[in-house]
């Protein structure tokens, strides 16, 4: 998986760090404090937005009095900001496997649509920080995923082609978003998205369980690979 590859980029909800676990109940706190009702497709609208894109759906969808994206961003913050800092933890094998990816001298970036403010504090609670050369959001760039815009952006930081590039991602959207960087893309399973295991398999190179896999060849190669 890694032959040929020079930059190595992962999302980080649900591919690097254990964490999707988060949202659904910021979102049923918030929903239940201003008495709102979710779409029933509201988790599928707003798969792979970024931070900011996301805040102004529930500004449009909802109109909830005297809310505007920026403060429904920092109530979030204020929500997940310490959940973040003591209670995500790395995926099964995720620190081994950036040992291992360091060892081979190729580069190391995140492309997340969270908060950059959380994604920091994330990564330095687990001390993650250092392995990684770039961090960009989706906020930095013009789109949210399924858009190849944040994926790009870390290539350009790290100075390598999208085709030199391995991302790791969980969810559709995300797969897309590297996909149509021209990357290679290594879906990673993740209880929140399970439902969604065959799209993430059909629309992959590469899926696996935990990062052990990778090193021990066990991964599994999917569609696009194919």
């Amino acid at each position: 998986m890694l032959v040929g590859k020079k930059a190595v980029i992962f999302d980080m909800d649900g591919s690097l760090v254990d964490s999707m676990w988060i949202w659904p109940e910021v979102d049923r706190i918030y929903m239940e404090k201003y008495e709102l009702t979710a779409p029933e497709t509201f988790y599928k609208d707003i798969e792979g937005m970024s931070y900011t894109e996301t805040a102004q759906y529930f500004v449009d969808t909802f109109r909830t009095p005297g809310q505007t994206r920026e403060r429904v961003m920092q109530e979030w913050r204020d929500m997940t900001v310490e959940l973040y800092a003591t209670k995500v933890f790395p995926k099964t094998g995720a620190v081994e496997f950036l040992e291992e990816v360091k060892r081979r001298g190729i580069l190391l970036g995140i492309a997340t649509s969270n908060d950059r403010r959380i994604a920091e504090t994330a990564l330095k609670a687990r001390g993650l920080s250092a392995y990684f050369d770039s961090v960009r959001t989706s906020c930095e760039v013009a789109a949210g995923k399924p858009a190849p815009d944040v994926y790009l952006k870390v290539a350009e930081d790290l100075g390598v082609a999208p085709d030199e590039c391995l991302v790791f991602e969980d969810v559709p959207n995300g797969i897309l978003a590297g996909k149509n960087a021209g990357m290679e893309v290594c879906a990673v399973y993740d209880e929140f998205s399970e439902k969604d295991d065959p799209e993430k398999r059909r629309l992959a190179d590469y899926f696996i369980r935990d990062f052990f896999e990778i090193m021990d060849h066990t991964y599994e190669k999917c569609g696009a690979a194919e």
